[in-house]
């Protein structure tokens, strides 16, 4: 029997590492395009193009890759849901703002927070309902932009857009309350957060720097000079590089150990987005002038793609999925949102929380492209739990694939710090 059911997860194995293919959606914001280009990373190739709301600005992409929210500009307002299998937009979720600009999902993959200028707001999505489910009102100058959530949920940071004195603000998520401000250069715009949690890297797009903010004290801890004006940027999935889009065409290679531009890599006209794919081996970069996104190689810094998009992409926020549920996987009878695992991130160990008791449920745990690194053969007859050892595991991304014994999938992402 026990070799009977390891054939079956070898074939189901060999079956599930075909649908991890890493793509990236861009938004495209040009006048009457109103459009994501669909980007098959595997193949740097337009897969699909996917009708969305009014000039598309801000996207995020769920913990698990299964689903793509896009900020609609236009219109009154609204975020779109791609259904990654499909690549087709299953919701649209009216906002009481006019202006989105950065949206981010949290790490549970539960909540989305917009940032508005217009009204000074961010707005709090119900990702289960596609529901607004409150709305923090902010001083009547602060122009919240950025936005992105830290790994463990318990905080929002979004930077306030000022071009004299800027800010960035931190939210309690518990209270969805504004804890405090901390003060950067002047106009930022993106940021992002360390893997670990314990650092925010913000563009300050007028003061051309980039702050480093320790998340403990809630102060800059450092500021690192750039010779251009960096607009967005996101970390490597190892916390060692940033990469930072500028003005004069250039995506900014930034080293945290030592917090020094590295290298300076020349691509499109007027990059806006960026984002690092979750292996860290490439960088996908919007480029608004000339509609296209430049591919570039981490390992030698050199641009080795540029594909044509649609009409002046942003893309603002992280656009890259780590996989896509292709057809032929069913998920498991216990939904994808009822199972946790925490702590996630994790150095050692992490615990699998289902919301109903399980039998004969196997654990496989991948690397970023699905190939199988070890199997937990489990048969859960007196409990909810399933504790995972992470020891000895190298810094990344991993996959667990929760198969039950219907033979039912479901793929969930571990970080490992």
């Amino acid at each position: 029997m026990k070799t009977t059911t390891i054939l079956i997860l070898m074939i189901i194995g060999l079956f599930i590492t075909k649908t991890f293919s890493q793509t990236a959606y861009i938004t495209n914001n040009g006048i009457y395009n109103n459009s994501v280009s669909v980007i098959n990373v595997l193949t740097n190739s337009v897969a699909a193009t996917i009708t969305v709301g009014p000039f598309p600005f801000g996207v995020s992409v769920s913990p698990d890759g299964s689903k793509v929210y896009i900020g609609n500009q236009g219109s009154g307002g609204s975020v779109s849901v791609i259904n990654t299998a499909t690549n087709i937009v299953s919701a649209t979720i009216p906002l009481v703002t006019n202006y989105p600009i950065g949206i981010s999902i949290s790490s549970d993959g539960s909540k989305l927070y917009v940032a508005s200028p217009s009204p000074n707001e961010i707005t709090i999505i119900n990702t289960a309902t596609n529901t607004v489910s409150s709305v923090i009102s902010l001083p009547l100058n602060d122009n919240p932009y950025g936005i992105c959530v830290s790994p463990d949920g318990s905080k929002v940071y979004f930077t306030i857009s000022n071009s004299t004195a800027g800010t960035v603000g931190v939210i309690n998520t518990a209270t969805n309350t504004l804890s405090t401000t901390i003060a950067v250069g002047s106009y930022p715009r993106g940021l992002a957060v360390s893997p670990d949690g314990s650092k925010v890297y913000v563009c300050n797009s007028y003061s051309t720097f980039i702050s480093v903010i320790n998340t403990v004290t809630n102060t800059v801890s450092a500021t690192i000079p750039v010779d251009s004006l960096p607009t967005s940027i996101c970390v490597s999935p190892d916390g060692s590089k940033l990469y930072v889009s500028a003005a004069y065409n250039s995506l900014i290679v930034i080293n945290t150990a030592t917090n020094v531009v590295s290298n300076i890599i020349q691509v499109g006209s007027n990059p806006a987005g960026v984002s690092v794919t979750p292996d860290g081996n490439y960088v996908y970069v919007a480029n608004i002038n000339d509609s296209t996104v430049s591919v570039i190689n981490t390992s030698t810094n050199s641009v080795v793609n540029t594909i044509k998009v649609g009409y002046q992409p942003e893309a603002f926020g992280n656009f890259i999925s780590s996989y896509s549920q292709n057809t032929g996987i069913n998920m498991l009878s216990t939904k994808s949102e009822n199972i946790t695992i925490s702590p996630n991130p994790t150095s050692s160990l992490t615990t699998i929380t289902f919301s109903s008791e399980q039998t004969n449920t196997t654990i496989k745990i991948t690397d970023i492209l699905g190939q199988g690194i070890k199997n937990y053969e489990l048969g859960i007859r007196n409990g909810k739990t399933v504790t995972l050892d992470m020891n000895g595991y190298a810094k990344g991304i991993y996959f667990v694939q929760i198969t039950d014994a219907n033979k039912n999938v479901v793929n969930k992402k571990v970080v490992v710090q």
